[in-house]
């Protein structure tokens, strides 16, 4: 990709290197752990109890933007600049404005709107905070285990996330969220997997754009593919487990995700990424 000396992104937020953890009451000390709780309790009229819980309660400093001297993060930002312009076009088009989310860059652990992320969930899409978390250390596990090398392969899966935002403002993921609630996990199960190919699909819608403003090199679409190909759940069921499970997917077989995230890729329009009103 040709991403050196673009604009990037400043929506990013850095967690790298931030210590998750609590305030570290010493109640281990014995005694004079107690007493202190007890007094600051009498003091304040706090519940000691409730006292204990928001003193060790997990917290984390804010973050703020990568350093300047981080390749990695700069492609990530620019990868990010190039989807918020590709959908504030698609939204302006549209009579809407487009609203970007947040990128989150972490290490290991960190606290999002929906609960605790982690490094081993992979990159993941937080409604409730319309936040993209992402520990960069994925990207190797991308290329080693599942073999899809390539900085397109990369931009791939941040278009896919960033995918996951647009459902949320067009109001596609909460109308999902109550459908498979209402729903059987197998049902549950296949309103996932169409969720997931659409943000695939506008991954490609994405990849279009990108193409078009030169962003793309020679091969780069090959990367694409081969990553969506290399986290379908059948490959994935068949190197955890040794068998494919159809009705547990949640994100769709290789063949899958690869067809539609072409078919965005070809079409380069939203409205060729209906998912749902298929079989």
């Amino acid at each position: 990709m040709k991403w050196q000396d673009r604009q990037g992104s400043g929506n990013i937020e850095d967690r790298r290197g931030q210590r998750m953890g609590g305030v570290g009451l010493p109640l281990g000390g014995g005694i004079g752990g107690i007493v202190l709780i007890l007094a600051i309790s009498f003091l304040t009229g706090t519940n000691p109890l409730d006292l204990i819980g928001s003193l060790n309660a997990p917290v984390e400093e804010s973050g703020g933007p990568p350093p300047a001297d981080d390749p990695q993060a700069k492609f990530i930002s620019v990868v990010l600049g190039s989807t918020e312009e590709t959908w504030r076009q698609i939204f302006q088009q549209n009579g809407q404005a487009y609203v970007p989310p947040i990128l989150v860059l972490f290490s290991d652990a960190t606290q999002s709107g929906c609960g605790l992320g982690q490094s081993a969930m992979g990159p993941f899409y937080c409604p409730e905070d319309q936040k993209v978390y992402l520990d960069l250390s994925f990207f190797r596990e991308l290329d080693s285990r599942f073999g899809a090398p390539g900085d397109f392969a990369q931009a791939y899966v941040v278009a896919h996330e960033v995918g996951h935002h647009v459902q949320t403002l067009f109001g596609v993921s909460s109308r999902v969220t109550a459908q498979r609630q209402r729903g059987s996990e197998r049902e549950a199960n296949a309103l996932s997997v169409r969720l997931e190919l659409q943000a695939d699909c506008y991954a490609g819608v994405w990849g279009a754009s990108a193409a078009r403003s030169g962003l793309l090199e020679t091969g780069d679409v090959e990367e694409g593919l081969t990553a969506a190909a290399a986290i379908g759940d059948d490959r994935l069921q068949r190197q955890s487990q040794g068998r494919v499970v159809p009705e547990s997917f949640t994100h769709g077989s290789s063949a899958e995700r690869v067809r539609w995230f072409k078919r965005g890729l070809e079409s380069g329009r939203v409205d060729g990424c209906d998912t749902f009103g298929g079989s």
